[in-house]
């Protein structure tokens, strides 16, 4: 819900240099006397070089450089990427787990920044920010107006730990003009959106990503719920799509045995490395089920797959993505970076997950559209499986590799055609402005809801559902809900629980519903 925002190459032959003769050449130079020509190198320094000097018209080669950056690491995998200099303190601060700013999720809301909620215990919430409060300048710096852009507000907002920015601010619950100061401090970006016991008795964990503090929080969680007696442990990973294996590696040494094997990667060279698990003990003994969807990829897939060879634990869902590729990131000296694949991973009984992009990056990334045009969201005997590729689990039941992690029990999308989109519309950012704008109307009223008077008004009638339709055409978005009324309906009241209370009451009224959850209640 957040929404952040961040914004010349000195000489472009230095960046090619840098880019196809430092790191190239340090991953594969192979001569003896230290010396090393690249004709391909020197030619394209000198083609930049031309463009500069002699082309006719003045030609932005920062951006070249990108692209050729760009294109040529294209036709390596689809992961190896480049993250552009103005990108990649976005790009850090969130694998870092942390940012320096007020604590506000905010909306730019009809040409002013609107305040979705404060950041529990942040620095807007101990200063008075509230929701619904607009901000309408920071230290004098205007934040309104359609000339505003995103970056001219992170810009004002954040700034160095500890420092004091005022914020002129409009409330319109009480029609007032207000001056407060805020002390800009470090904002966790969670990696554990929720973690707490649910009324049957297990344990609930949702991770969103694997960043530098997600073992911590992790961690955290799970020894929070091993103290209230969880029975079991659901470890949701749905949508997450990895992030640093290392985390996933600790994480593992919590729920398997001393000297399981955790995760083997090979290299280039063929030099194979195998992760065991350290056996920490933590967890290792009352049921897992472990949650993924086809977009749970990487360090989520390492942790399903570890699960499931070594007999752990239940994988619950639909076929996660297939990534089975390692990436290290390298500077290319000009702030920004590439992450270049350089190894692959296998589970412990030698699966490789990677599904095939011999067919272009393209067609990679149209998977979904071949899963759903298949049937493999609706029906576990539609999932591609390669006879060829068996292997065995620990306890020798019969998994597949080559192409993501096949769940042992299996979870439509929906019931039907077509539910996946409405799904996929019912998690997008629109279902939040939506409730935001409804609340705006009527804030004073909301705010003395309790959670049960909430579900009643969205539930209880028509009126919320129809003004959400409405919302849709206004947006050019039109789809048939009337036959998936109560599928919207669920979602609206879990975002409205979400704006108004808190994101533990989201997750319990959407785990009541929740299929996955289901399935596991009737095993």
């Amino acid at each position: 819900m957040r929404k952040i925002f961040w914004p010349l190459i000195v000489s472009i032959s230095l960046a090619l240099g840098i880019l196809l003769g430092g790191f190239i050449v340090s991953a594969s130079y192979r001569g003896k006397t230290g010396l090393y020509t690249n004709h391909n190198k020197l030619k394209l320094n000198r083609l930049i070089d031309f463009i500069e000097q002699e082309y006719v018209d003045n030609v932005d080669t920062d951006s070249i450089v990108d692209r050729t950056v760009t294109t040529i690491l294209e036709q390596l995998d689809p992961h190896s990427i480049y993250i552009a200099k103005n990108e990649l303190q976005s790009v850090t601060e969130s694998m870092q787990g942390s940012f320096v700013g007020i604590g506000i999720n905010y909306y730019y809301y009809k040409d002013s920044v609107a305040v979705i909620k404060d950041i529990k215990a942040g620095p807007s919430f101990k200063a008075g920010i509230e929701p619904g409060d607009r901000i309408l300048a920071a230290d004098g710096h205007k934040l309104s107006g359609k000339e505003i852009t995103s970056d001219t507000i992170a810009k004002y907002l954040r700034g160095a730990e500890g420092t004091d920015v005022v914020l002129d601010v409009y409330r319109k619950t009480t029609d007032q003009h207000l001056k407060i100061t805020v002390n800009r401090q470090p904002i966790p970006i969670k990696s554990v959106d929720i973690a707490f016991k649910m009324s049957d008795g297990r344990g609930y964990i949702k991770l969103n990503r694997f960043s530098s503090t997600t073992y911590e929080e992790f961690k955290e969680a799970l020894d929070k719920l091993i103290k209230q007696d969880i029975s079991s442990l659901v470890l949701d990973l749905r949508d997450n799509g990895g992030g640093y294996m290392e985390q996933a590696i600790k994480m593992l040494d919590d729920l398997l045995e001393k000297g399981q094997v955790i995760v083997k990667t090979v290299n280039k060279g063929g030099k194979s490395t195998v992760m065991k698990s350290k056996g920490t003990g933590l967890f290792t003994e009352k049921p897992l089920y472990v949650l993924i969807n086809e977009n749970s990829a990487s360090a989520s897939e390492i942790i399903a797959g570890a699960i499931q060879d070594n007999d752990r634990g239940t994988i619950v869902g639909r076929r996660s993505f297939g990534k089975g590729l390692v990436q290290r990131e390298l500077m290319l000296g000009d702030g920004s970076a590439i992450r270049l694949t350089t190894a692959r991973y296998y589970t412990p009984s030698g699966r490789s997950i990677q599904k095939s992009y011999k067919m272009g990056i393209e067609e990679y990334n149209n998977d979904f559209r071949s899963r759903y045009t298949h049937g493999e969201l609706y029906a576990a005997d539609s999932i591609k499986v390669a006879d060829s590729l068996q292997y065995k689990t620990l306890k020798g039941r019969t998994v597949y590799g080559g192409g993501g992690i096949v769940p042992d029990m299996f979870v439509s999308i929906g019931n039907k055609h077509g539910d996946d989109t409405i799904v996929l519309l019912m998690k997008s950012g629109v279902v939040s402005y939506f409730v935001f704008q409804e609340l705006d109307k009527q804030r004073a009223m909301f705010n003395k809801f309790s959670k049960e008077e909430v579900i009643e008004y969205v539930m209880s009638n028509d009126k919320v559902f129809k003004a959400y339709v409405k919302h849709l055409e206004g947006n050019k978005l039109f789809f048939k809900l009337d036959k998936r009324k109560e599928i919207v309906k669920r979602f609206l009241v879990g975002e409205f629980l979400s704006q108004l209370f808190s994101e533990e009451e989201y997750y319990t009224w959407m785990l009541e519903y929740d299929p996955m959850i289901k399935k596991i209640d009737s095993k």
